[in-house]
């Protein structure tokens, strides 16, 4: 046990029954010699209520059946004893009236006042939280009798308790001990940890040592990101301090104070404390003069922030396009982009004044620039999949807008794919617009998409084939092409989980004035499919099988 200033309580090997009767025999005294002081009556009347509490205290840890064996309840008892001694003494001296001066007398009452409620309010711990049964051998008794396994596990949870009980300085060095633990084994560390640490720890974000905040929330980072505690984290108020350390930490506990706050964001409930609590504006401030490292971890908290729709427009408000364009443009990695790419993606999702911010910022541009690398996000094409609707032709052909999508057709992933495919249905509102689309080089990429493994990719392919093939021009490319008729005929299948077949009906209704593709659909099958379609009330089904039978019938009577 440590006490204040750091000075260490000697190792005795007296039992904790011997610590229990020196404390018990030292309140009758320091009682008495309290009440003989005449000077000082406030200070002195605070510290004799203290110490009249003192004996049900020590009652109730004398009474567990727990008591004789914990080495934390020993230690507890001689820092008792060790309070009471000092008490005797500030009391003779006050009788005596031997101080060296008032001040520095009414500095030192108010310390031991300070020194009893820590005494008070750790006694009452070691019951309350359970340590007083969890802790229970020295350790080297536990290394001699227990399983490696029980005795790790004991360590531990001493440990953890040592967090709880003591002076600032003590639970400091706890705290040292467990971050190298936790270096080594955090999955034992998370085995054992409960409510009480968690308490202990969030208490301790907002010591007044900058030292034991930054351990104490590299602690947390790492609860944090382990998955298994955050709702505890959140419920004991986790919150609000790691908001000030974002704000005004060092650079290390910014850091991880950013880092916990990523992970913790993912829950959309805890998302809107985040924001009820003031965290966005710190959080955007990292991201516009961060270090590397905490730049992404703020950029990707406030993409989950922008995932909840209700606080999007308290983030609009705080200035968050401008920062996330900004990233996108010169973020210090790659993460930082990739996540302001996100944040956008989720703002435009559906606002239509959050989509004209984005787009008076610069966001279009910035999003096609940053789509130019070699492996096209999806996020980024998703974001400009939203706002194309908002801008017009012209803006959009002048920042190159087309061969980005092809592009991403080409070398993005599947839903990369599918968001540009998505996006390609979206600006095709003209006639001339869908003519440059085509000319583009889109339209042999659509009916390779009609092959994707995701029904989603398919159904969006075949809708945005369905939209090209009302102009001529793209009609007669997708009939060249010797997998469109094969891939769409496919997408007929009348199964509940095939949402592409209303899209793949009007593909093939427009390629059916070619007699070559008519007699591919009539031989991939396409007329059983039709008449289950039709059934189905799928429309134009019924239209195209009239048109596939008359053709199979004309077939047959030419060949007779």
């Amino acid at each position: 046990m440590v006490e204040e200033g750091g000075e260490e309580v000697l190792v005795d090997t007296r039992p904790a029954e011997v610590w229990l009767s020196c404390a018990q025999e030292l309140v009758p005294t320091v009682l008495q010699k309290a009440r003989e002081v005449k000077g000082f009556p406030g200070r002195w009347k605070m510290i004799i209520s203290k110490l009249e509490q003192i004996p049900s205290h020590l009652s109730d840890l004398s009474s567990h059946p727990c008591f004789s064996k914990n080495v934390l309840c020993k230690e507890q008892l001689q820092v008792v004893c060790k309070t009471l001694g000092e008490a005797i003494e500030l009391a003779k001296l006050c009788v005596e009236e031997k101080y060296r001066g008032k001040l520095r007398m009414q500095s030192d009452l108010d310390a031991l006042s300070a020194k009893l409620d820590l005494n008070l309010r750790d006694c009452g711990l070691l019951i309350k939280t359970g340590v007083l049964g969890e802790a229970t051998l020295p350790l080297a008794v536990a290394r001699s009798s227990a399983e490696p396994e029980a005795t790790t596990n004991l360590n531990m949870r001493e440990l953890l308790a040592r967090l709880q009980i003591g002076h600032l300085e003590a639970k400091h060095r706890a705290l040292d001990s467990l971050v190298e633990v936790m270096k080594e084994d955090e999955k034992t560390v998370l085995s054992v940890l409960g409510q009480s640490n968690i308490s202990a720890l969030v208490q301790l974000l907002t010591a007044t040592s900058p030292r034991i905040r930054e351990k104490t929330v590299t602690v947390i980072c790492s609860l944090a990101e382990s998955g298994s505690c955050e709702s505890l984290l959140v419920s004991e108020g986790v919150l609000p301090p790691l908001i000030r350390l974002v704000e005004s930490g060092s650079a290390v506990g910014k850091e991880k104070a950013t880092i916990s706050l990523q992970r913790l964001s993912m829950s959309a409930e805890t998302a809107r404390s985040i924001v009820g609590h003031g965290g966005v504006r710190p959080l955007i401030e990292i991201c516009r003069t961060g270090e590397s490292v905490s730049q992404s971890a703020a950029a990707g908290t406030l993409k989950n922030l922008s995932a909840v729709p209700e606080v999007r427009q308290i983030l609009a408000e705080e200035g968050i396009f401008k920062v996330m364009i900004n990233l996108l443009d010169c973020g210090i990695v790659l993460g930082s982009k990739e996540y302001a790419a996100e944040c956008l993606q989720n703002l435009t999702a559906s606002n239509d004044n959050l989509k004209r911010s984005v787009i008076s910022e610069g966001g279009v541009r910035s999003l096609l620039v940053y789509l130019d690398g070699p492996l096209p996000q999806e996020s980024a094409i998703g974001a400009l999949r939203n706002l194309v609707g908002s801008v017009s032709m012209d803006v959009l052909l002048s920042l190159s807008f087309l061969p980005r999508l092809v592009h991403v057709l080409k070398a993005g992933s599947i839903g990369a794919q599918q968001a540009a495919a998505s996006a390609i249905c979206r600006v095709c509102s003209s006639t001339e617009m869908k003519r440059l689309v085509g000319e583009a080089g889109c339209i042999p990429l659509l009916i390779k998409l009609l092959e994707a493994k995701t029904n989603s990719a398919r159904e969006v392919a075949a809708q945005a084939i369905s939209t090209l093939v009302t102009v001529l021009q793209n009609c007669r490319e997708v009939k060249r092409d010797a997998k469109s008729v094969p891939n769409l005929v496919q997408l007929l299948d009348p199964s509940p989980q095939n949402t592409a077949k209303k899209y793949a009906v009007s593909c093939l209704g427009s390629l059916s004035s070619s007699k070559k593709c008519k007699k591919l659909m009539i031989s991939y099958g396409a007329i059983g499919y039709l008449k289950k379609l039709s059934e189905m009330d799928i429309p134009g089904a019924k239209k195209l099988l009239e048109r596939l039978e008359k053709g199979k019938l004309r077939s047959l009577f030419s060949r007779k």
